[in-house]
């Protein structure tokens, strides 16, 4: 009788320790996908005062501007719970930054402007936050989806409804190698 308890105190333990895990692999997962929505709110934050900042310069190309603006404002209109989305958004938006950077090359004041240096270098650092963050929700989830496969905890998993989370995936055209070429025509 008191191997029978003994081994159900075992059992009960180990099944309480595997549901704690799934729920403590769940939670990062979330939290990591919170650290992305956070350097993004960072970076929309810092958009305004770029764009302030360069519209000074009046020749600077107004189409560029508009499209950052105009990206900025889509990702503050995607709902809650549309991440996919958001990131979609988002890698527009780093891509209208570039292009936005790229043009601010040939204005030499711009480039001297310690508004636009300061700014450029939060939206850098935001960025690559962005990246380790984006790393960060994939190392999670992999984790997370991984208790879910195993055994044994992947029959506590089936008993509580748990679902995988979705890793966080590149375009294929992002994959694209770019074209070079160090010929001048």
């Amino acid at each position: 009788m008191l191997i029978i308890i003994i081994l159900l105190v075992v059992v009960g333990l180990g099944y309480i320790t595997l549901y704690n895990g799934l729920v403590k692999g769940r939670l990062h997962a979330q939290e990591a996908w919170s650290q992305i929505d956070v350097q993004l709110k960072r970076r929309n934050d810092l958009i305004p005062n770029l764009v302030d900042t360069v519209k000074g310069y009046s020749d600077f190309e107004k189409t560029t501007l508009e499209e950052v603006v105009a990206l900025r404002n889509q990702l503050l209109q995607v709902p809650v719970g549309h991440g996919s989305e958001k990131l979609a958004v988002s890698d527009q938006l780093t891509g209208s930054l570039q292009s936005l950077f790229a043009v601010a090359e040939g204005y030499p004041d711009l480039k001297a402007n310690q508004t636009y240096l300061k700014l450029m270098e939060e939206l850098t650092n935001t960025e690559n936050k962005i990246a380790y963050s984006r790393q960060l929700f994939n190392a999670t989830t992999a984790s997370y989806n991984m208790k879910l496969q195993t055994f044994p905890s992947s029959i506590v998993a089936n008993l509580h409804h748990f679902q995988p989370s979705n890793f966080l995936q590149v375009d294929e055209a992002d994959k694209a190698l770019p074209t070079v070429s160090l010929n001048d025509k």
